[in-house]
């Protein structure tokens, strides 16, 4: 059964929740932070989800392989900026723990479908 749109991935919906939770603990960051980590958490977030619909919308094989490969760029980004946060201790060890698990979930989905389209590229 094909999906119907992008919303309807797996790593989309896990990027979506991921995006959220950033949002959420970043609230609590120093205001000190609001302009520098905080923005760059928030970015990286929006970004891991935005690039994974976008790739979907553009209904070729090798576009959507580069937004997805944005995506899992943008993960990685996201995943020192959250042991930054947490060695800085802007945040508490049960809300790493959550975002960073559901970023190494993200980040082995992502890397998991690039792999699927790039094999699916060269058949």
């Amino acid at each position: 059964m094909a999906l119907k749109n992008y919303r309807e991935l797996k790593v989309w919906q896990k990027a979506y929740q991921l995006t959220l939770e950033i949002y959420r603990i970043t609230t609590n960051f120093p205001s000190s932070e609001q302009f520098s980590l905080v923005q760059q958490l928030r970015r990286s977030a929006v970004s891991i989800v935005s690039n994974i619909g976008e790739g979907y919308g553009r209904r070729n094989l090798g576009e959507y392989a580069y937004f997805i490969s944005l995506a899992y760029s943008s993960c990685a980004e996201l995943e020192t900026q959250i042991l930054l946060s947490k060695d800085l201790k802007f945040v508490l060890e049960t809300d790493f723990e959550l975002v960073f698990g559901l970023q190494q979930e993200v980040s082995k989905m992502l890397y998991r479908l690039l792999e699927a389209l790039e094999k699916k590229k060269l058949t």
